[in-house]
Formats: structure tokens, C-alpha cells, sequence
């Protein structure tokens, strides 16, 4: 913050320390919540690392010790000149409805928080709408509510999503709130609600690893005033984990996004460089930038047993069944169990699991050499998953020795699983990931019982880095009999706001597989605000198998550098920030040193301060193939060098947008001959607040010497939201790769807290133009209802 900006928010805070009259409030929406081998001799090696490390992170700090400044009573917030900023926690003496109207005695005589301090456009100056918060608790919860001033009529507020948890509530105006509750300023979790009541919560790991799947139980109502909208949460302390003991110190941190102005501000200052370029959501990850929460006392330690059993009955129709399967009815049930071991520690069974409630995989055009990656999207995955992130922020390309979709899915197809458990959370200074799942047979898929076992234990130290381990086990070898094993340490230093320094090394144990078998990668990274350089160095040995991960490209090593000139414009209105970037790769071999791989890359690129982006792409290319590459049927590439260069324009509508998305053109040369290509990416339409479409289309002339081609890829996804806690969504793809048409439709009603009822219609179709009757070709078809209920204990 400057010296002009600081002064200036000093005065503002002492002149706005009164408190603002109550305003009438109407409430408009209610939301809620919601064999192991012989160790070889690097893995020995490995492990000593890693015990080394371990050992010194025991005698180093975990977190700096921070004297903030202390608010006297009655005031509930203090700040100190050098930004750091605690707020009082306020014990409630009476009950308050949570109904959006904030009109309870207590906020006449409970002075507001205020005087957020925005980070995006303008750093460190106070937010150009003022918002009034208050932060309380009672024996059971903890209450953050809010009064989000607007000086804009509500048809010009940015609020057309109403779905839990999807990413477009990102681009809504929205207030936030995130809890550090180890106070360890590196973990938290977050709460997020717009002014129509859609809402999301996502916990935060290590200041960067977000994962939107985290789901815990919560309420929250929003309201009206004249003159901007209210919001209040609830979220039971039994929802939350921390550490033992009554009076309790938090990390907290609030924010207030206004998408028409694409404005973030905080309740404490924030580097400008903490929005990763232009990102008005990405500063609430800097949770060592948090304030702290004093006054908290929060009840007696419980044991918290959840079990959410289900039941699920269906129709199966499969054509390319052996035999045939028409209509076939099937039923099942299952259930899971949460129990919290301690305060920090949560674990987690499974019996039957059961996802069929879960949206099928968006398509992919594949005209690369390597294997796609494809998200994963089951929910007993996906929670917890940053308790087992390994070598995170190494850069693209580096292997993931733990991919949660090796279980359950083998040759295309959906393996049983029969029972399993994950354990995540603390022990002592260190953080936690176990995992054991038991799958069974289907013998159409190749697959015969398996178990699968991970581990991941991390440690922090210093400030903001951190040091680690990780071990997975997979009983039944894809590649020969007996098991197979990963293991691999990990460190990631943090120096200073921006500046990162990570590495790993990793060794894999394969059946019939000896020697060539490790993984490792060194990486600076420094991401200032204006300036970029990273450089990185890692290799794939070509018998580096993680059957419990995902590796795209095997047998190589890659040298990486990039580097980024990027200024804010003041005085040129319309642009936020300018990117002057080059890239250079260089990947060779790693048995034979053999240039394989080499591309150099300009990006220069203008961002809007209305969010929209404008793209220019050159880039050249070396591409050595040393092996046939059918890139088509019927049309292979042969062995051989390969020089080419091609450009890409592409602009991109901000998301916050009526009508968004990103339109690409690409042209230029490709393996041996041209390729054109046009596509809508990240395309959406907001019909009305309740229902929206999302458009996608990918369009590629190839001509080659070797044949030429087209490729077609298209899909639309149409929601409409009922409720937050209702809606029906609808995903139909075509794709000219598989000669396919499907269609996924999914009615989704979380009738209570936790508690949900599916219904779910897929259907894939043969739509190969050299068949008559194409479109009425079926290849498989399926409805499946499934309920379930939580039961807390």
C-alpha cells in the first residue's frame, strides 16, 4: 500500500467507526450447507531423504509467530500500520433468526467491520462499496453476517448462478469468508454466497492446492435493504475441525467481489501479485495474508459419527454387451461413515460405493502422441483430495504418482468397488492422507480383485514451505504378477510473496520392470506481479510406472524456461494489465539424449478492465517421431523429423458476461503438412438467472501429405436451477472421433442438509454417416435412480 493510500485509509477508518442505522430488510432466498519388492538402491536413497528432511522440520517453526494488535472493547476490530489486523469475536446473549434481515438488537450495539481494502483494480485503496460485517458465536455455531452496500440499482449486480458449488458462482458478485482454524496461515476453508442465494464451500491447502469439492454442513439466507443486499451464514462448530481447547485463535479473512467493476476487496491488505494476473478470487489462498480471530470459545470436544446410507435401482440397456443386455433392471445399496477420530483427525468408510449419480466425461480431440488426462468427479474422491497432492506446482507435464481414477475404472469400464477407507487431518505437526480401497472382479475389463493402498504425510516448515512424503501400493499388477509400489518425497520452499522453489523424486517397483524407474524435478518459480521468470528441469525415466498415477509422456527430459513482462497501463483506461511472454521447452530422450521435442512461444496479450482478453500465440515447433503415429484412421505419419510453425488469435468474453466464452482461431503448419482450427471454449449463455447454456465447439482441417481430415467436437450443457438446492442439468456431445451422440440428464435435489435425491438418464448413439438409420444405432442406454439420507450423531 502506498504512503498516499495508507494515509488515506488511517483517516477513513477513524471517521467510519460509527454505526450504520438499520436498514428494512426483506429476505428473497434460503440456502443451506450444505508384495511389496526389495527397495532399489535410489529408493533407499530416497527415504533417507526423506527421514532427514522430516527431522529437520521437527526443530523448525511451522508458522512465524505474529504479535497482532489487540481490539479493546466494545471495538471489535484493530489494525496496526504494518496491515496486521485482528477482529473480537462477539458471544451472543441473545438468539438470532437467520432469515437475511439483520434487524436483531445486537447490530445497534455491536459495532460493524468494515473498511475493506481492495486488491484488484486498484491496490490498497478502499473498496468502492463499503461493506459492514459482524462475526459471532454462541455454544453450537459460529455466525459471520454482512451488509454489502451497493450504489448500483440490483439489474446492473453480476448474480446469474444459483447452483452449490459450481465455478460460475465465482463470477457473481459475492461475499467471502475463509477460516484458518489451526491458525497454521497456510490451511483453511472458505464460504462463499451471492445476493440470490447461490453459495459454495472449498477448503484451501498449502495457499494454492483449492479443491471445490470439499463439502461440509452450513446455512446461510440472504436479504434485501434499500441500498444493497445481506447475507447471513451459520456454520456448527461439529462442522469444523481445530485444535483442542475452549478459547480458540483463528485465521479469518473476508472478502467482497464486485464483478461489474471486477473489484476484489479484503479485510486486510493484499499484494497485488496474490491475484495470479488478473484472478479476483485467487487472493483469499493467501492465508498467511489472513487476520486473526480472538475471543472464539467454541464447545467441548465430541465425537461426531455421520453415516449416509443409499439405495439405488435402474435400467441397463448395452448393445455391444456379450451377450446383449436389454432393459435390464438392477437394484443395490450401500452406505458410507464419517468419524471423527479427534479434533483433527477425520476418517472416512465406504461399503458398495456407488457413483452413478456423477456427470459423464466431457469429450476430447486427441491429435497428440500422449494420453488425455480426464478430471476426476466422484464425490468420495474428490473430498480431502489436497491431503494426498503430490509435487504440486511442479508445472505441466510431471507425473501425478497418485490418480484417484485408477480405482474403479480399468479398459473403459466401471469396477466394483466393494468397501474401503481414508483417514485425512493432523497428527501432531504433521498432515495426513491414508487411503485403502478394495475393488472386485469383471472379467470383460481384464480386471480381477484388487486392493489399493496410498499414503502421504507432509510437514511444514518455515514459513510457508513444506516437505513430504507419499507411498502407493497396488496389489495386482497391470504389468506382470504381484504387486506394484510408488513411493517419492517432495519439498516446496516459499521465500518472500513470490518466489517458490519445488522438486520431487519418485521410484516406482513394477513386476518385470528393473532399472530406468525414477522420476525428478527441480523448479523456480517467481510470479511478481510485473515480472516472471521460472525455470524447471525434470525426467520420466522410460520404466517410471505409477499404476496408482497418471503419467501423459514416459522416457524423457525436459528443460523449461519462461519468461514475462507484464505492467498495468494507468493511462490507458481500458486496459488492466498487458503480458509480453516467451516460452522455450526442450525435451530429449532419457535413455538415448536424442532431441525429441522443441518449441519456442510469444504470447502477447491485453487484459481488459472489463475482464474480456485478447490473445496472440506464435509458436515453432521440432517434433521427432520415432515410430509410425496414426494420428487418423487411415492416416499415419511416418518416422521422421519434423519442423512447423503456426499462429493462434483467440479472445476470450469475461465470464461475468450475459454471454461468455473464448473464440479461437488457429492456422499453420502441423507435422507434415497444415492444420486449421476453429473452437467456442468455456462458452455461456445466461438465459435468466435460473437457466443458462453452455456451448462448446471444436472444428480441425487437417491436410497432410499423408491424407487429409476433419475432426468435429461438440457439446452443450443446459442447467436450470430451481432452487440452490434443486436443479436439472442436461450434457449432449458429439464427436466425430467415436462417431458418437450422447446425452446425460441429471435431476439433482438435495432435500436436506446432506441428504440428496438423483435421477439420471444416459444414452450414447452410433452416429458413423456410412450407416443408414445412423442416428437410431443404439450403443448403450441407462436411467438410474439413487436417495440417500445423512444421519448425524
Amino acid at each position: 500500500m502506498t504512503g498516499r493510500r495508507l494515509q488515506l485509509h488511517r483517516a477513513w477508518t477513524h471517521l467510519a467507526g460509527h454505526v450504520e442505522p438499520t436498514h428494512h430488510v426483506k429476505a428473497t432466498t434460503q440456502g443451506c450447507y450444505t508384495q511389496p519388492s526389495t527397495p532399489s538402491r535410489s529408493l533407499r536413497l530416497a527415504s533417507l531423504y526423506l527421514a532427514f528432511g522430516l527431522t529437520l522440520g521437527l526443530g523448525a517453526p511451522a508458522t512465524a509467530q505474529v504479535i497482532s494488535p489487540m481490539p479493546v472493547p466494545p471495538e471489535v476490530v484493530a489494525r496496526d500500520d504494518q496491515g496486521r489486523t485482528t477482529i473480537r469475536a462477539t458471544r451472543l446473549t441473545q438468539e438470532i433468526r437467520l432469515d437475511g434481515q439483520l434487524d436483531e438488537e445486537v447490530y445497534r450495539t455491536v459495532p460493524p467491520i468494515t473498511d475493506f481494502i481492495q486488491q484488484l483494480p486498484d491496490e490498497g485503496a478502499l473498496a468502492s462499496e463499503r461493506t459492514d460485517t459482524w462475526v459471532f458465536f454462541d455454544e453450537t455455531s459460529l455466525y459471520v453476517t454482512a451488509r454489502a452496500f451497493d450504489s448500483a440499482p440490483e439489474s446492473e449486480w453480476v448474480a446469474n448462478e444459483m447452483r452449490h458449488d459450481v465455478a460460475q458462482l465465482r463470477q457473481n458478485d459475492s461475499f467471502s469468508l475463509l477460516l484458518d482454524t489451526f491458525h497454521d496461515r497456510r490451511n483453511g476453508v472458505a464460504f462463499l454466497v451471492t445476493p440470490i442465494g447461490g453459495f459454495s464451500d472449498f477448503a484451501i491447502t498449502n495457499e494454492g492446492s483449492v479443491n471445490t469439492d470439499w463439502n461440509t454442513v452450513w446455512d446461510m439466507r440472504t436479504g434485501r435493504f434499500e441500498g444493497g443486499w445481506t447475507v447471513e451464514i451459520e456454520i456448527p462448530f461439529k462442522s469444523l475441525r481445530y485444535q483442542p481447547g475452549e478459547t480458540q485463535v483463528w485465521g479469518i479473512q473476508l472478502r467482497r467481489i464486485v464483478r461489474r467493476r471486477n473489484e476484489a476487496a479484503y479485510l486486510t491488505a493484499l499484494p497485488i501479485s496474490a491475484a495470479r494476473g488478473n484472478s479476483v478470487i485467487a487472493g483469499l489462498w493467501r492465508v498467511s495474508e489472513a487476520a486473526t480471530l480472538v475471543g472464539l470459545e467454541v464447545p467441548p470436544l465430541s465425537i461426531e459419527v455421520a453415516i449416509k446410507p443409499y439405495g439405488i435401482m435402474g435400467l441397463r440397456t448395452d448393445v455391444d454387451a456379450s451377450p446383449p443386455i436389454q432393459n435390464d433392471p438392477d437394484a443395490n445399496a450401500g452406505f458410507d461413515v464419517k468419524y471423527r477420530v479427534t479434533q483433527n483427525l477425520t476418517a472416512d468408510f465406504t461399503v458398495n460405493t456407488d457413483f452413478a449419480q456423477v456427470e459423464v466425461d466431457e469429450r476430447q480431440i486427441n491429435l497428440t502422441r500422449f494420453s488425455l488426462f480426464f478430471p476426476e468427479k466422484r464425490d468420495f474422491f474428490l473430498e480431502g483430495r489436497g491431503n494426498f497432492d503430490f509435487a504440486r506446482g511442479s508445472g505441466g507435464g510431471a507425473p501425478t504418482v497418485f490418480f484417484s481414477r485408477r480405482i474403479g475404472l480399468q479398459a473403459g469400464q466401471i469396477i466394483p468397488i466393494r468397501a474401503g477407507g481414508r483417514m485425512t487431518g493432523k497428527v501432531g505437526a504433521f498432515d495426513v492422507g491414508l487411503l485403502n480401497i478394495q475393488t472386485g472382479d469383471k472379467p470383460s475389463a481384464g480386471a480381477v480383485p484388487t486392493n489399493f493402498t496410498v499414503i502421504r504425510v507432509r510437514r511444514d516448515i518455515l514459513r510457508r514451505s513444506t516437505i513430504g512424503g507419499t507411498f502407493t501400493n497396488r496389489s495386482a499388477s497391470l504389468f506382470g504378477n504381484g504387486s506394484s509400489q510408488a513411493y517419492g518425497v517432495d519439498g516446496r520452499l516459499a521465500f518472500y510473496d513470490d518466489l517458490i522453489i519445488t522438486g520431487h523424486f519418485a521410484n516406482t517397483q513394477t513386476p518385470a520392470r528393473n532399472g530406468q524407474d525414477n522420476s525428478y524435478q527441480g523448479r523456480f518459480d517467481y510470479a511478481g506481479d510485473r515480472y516472471g521468470l521460472s525455470y524447471g528441469h525434470l525426467v520420466v525415466e522410460d520404466s517410471f510406472i505409477p499404476e496408482v498415477g497418471f503419467v501423459a509422456r514416459d522416457n524423457f527430459r525436459r528443460n523449461s524456461a519462461t519468461a514475462r513482462f507484464s505492467p498495468r497501463p494507468e493511462s490507458i483506461d481500458l486496459i488492466r494489465r498487458f503480458v509480453v511472454s516467451g516460452r522455450f521447452e526442450h525435451i530429449v530422450a532419457a535413455d538415448r539424449g536424442e532431441l525429441e521435442t522443441r518449441e519456442a512461444q510469444l504470447l502477447l496479450e491485453s487484459e481488459f478492465e472489463n475482464s474480456d482478453q485478447l490473445s496472440f500465440f506464435f509458436n515453432d515447433h521440432y517434433e521427432l517421431l520415432t515410430r509410425p503415429f496414426t494420428i487418423s484412421p487411415g492416416v499415419t505419419i511416418p518416422v521422421g523429423g519434423y519442423d512447423f510453425r503456426n499462429f493462434r488469435v483467440s479472445y476470450r468474453f469475461g465470464a461475468q458476461r450475459p454471454a461468455s466464452g473464448q473464440i479461437t482461431f488457429r492456422t499453420g503448419g502441423f507435422w507434415s503438412g497444415d492444420n486449421t482450427a476453429v473452437s467456442l471454449s468455456r462458452g455461456r449463455i445466461e438465459v435468466t438467472p435460473q437457466f443458462s447454456l453452455e456451448p462448446s465447439v471444436s472444428l480441425n482441417w487437417l491436410d497432410l501429405p499423408e491424407g487429409s481430415f476433419t475432426t468435429q467436437l461438440a457439446r452443450t450443457r443446459f442447467t436450470y436451477t430451481f432452487t440452490p438446492r434443486m436443479f436439472f442439468s442436461g450434457l449432449i456431445q458429439y464427436s466425430s472421433s467415436g462417431d458418437s451422440f450422447s446425452t446425460n440428464l441429471r435431476f439433482r435435489w438435495e432435500y436436506s442438509p446432506g441428504s440428496e435425491i438423483f435421477v439420471v438418464f444416459s444414452e450414447d448413439r452410433n452416429m458413423n454417416p456410412l450407416i443408414p438409420n445412423r442416428f437410431t444405432e443404439l450403443r448403450n442406454r441407462g436411467l438410474v435412480v439413487k436417495i440417500n439420507r445423512l444421519f448425524r450423531f
